[in-house]
């Protein structure tokens, strides 16, 4: 059976917009997802926006990064009052997953996808259940190349979900075709 034709198992491409990096103090603000096979082609796309508390974010959104990176605090911000409440979030990724991966295998994937990871199992209980153990870090790739060959992929650093999720997949591209 040739990759394209195997539905045992799919990607989960996964970038989360946090107010911070702490799983216990911070919370996810938005969320894209792509499906994909083996051969990286985009199956199914899912974005959507956390509404997340003024509080939370007039405490937490603060600091060098936040002033660094103006236009992405600026965004989702502006998004938030849009926002979805999380469990309804939770229930649309499911939805989503389950119709497009139906009972293949689901590996979370994309850069320092660990710590997504660590917001999923706090805020998605339900979600982070239905991702198999593994992941495919695109990070691990990244650290090899520039460390032990020298060679550094460059992508848009925007901190928007789904444009950092094409730049992971572009990236993990770029590293397998540099091992052909």
């Amino acid at each position: 059976m040739s990759r394209k034709d195997s539905k045992k198992s799919m990607l989960l491409w996964v970038d989360l917009e946090m107010t911070g990096l702490s799983p216990v103090h911070d919370r996810i603000l938005e969320v894209a997802a792509i499906i994909t096979d083996w051969d990286l082609e985009e199956k199914a796309t899912y974005t959507g926006v956390v509404k997340v508390s003024d509080k939370i974010i007039a405490e937490r959104m603060v600091g060098e990064f936040w002033e660094k990176n103006k236009a992405s605090y600026d965004g989702l911000v502006a998004q938030n009052a849009s926002g979805k409440p999380a469990t309804t979030i939770e229930k649309e990724l499911l939805d989503f997953v389950n119709e497009h991966c139906g009972d293949a295998v689901v590996y979370l994937a994309g850069n320092s996808i660990h710590q997504d990871q660590k917001f999923i199992e706090r805020e998605w209980p339900e979600l982070n259940e239905r991702l198999h153990y593994r992941q495919l870090d695109v990070s691990s790739w990244k650290v090899y190349f520039e460390n032990a060959l020298g060679q550094k992929f460059m992508k848009p650093d925007n901190h928007r979900a789904l444009d950092d999720i094409r730049g992971s997949i572009e990236e993990l591209k770029w590293y397998l075709k540099k091992l052909s």
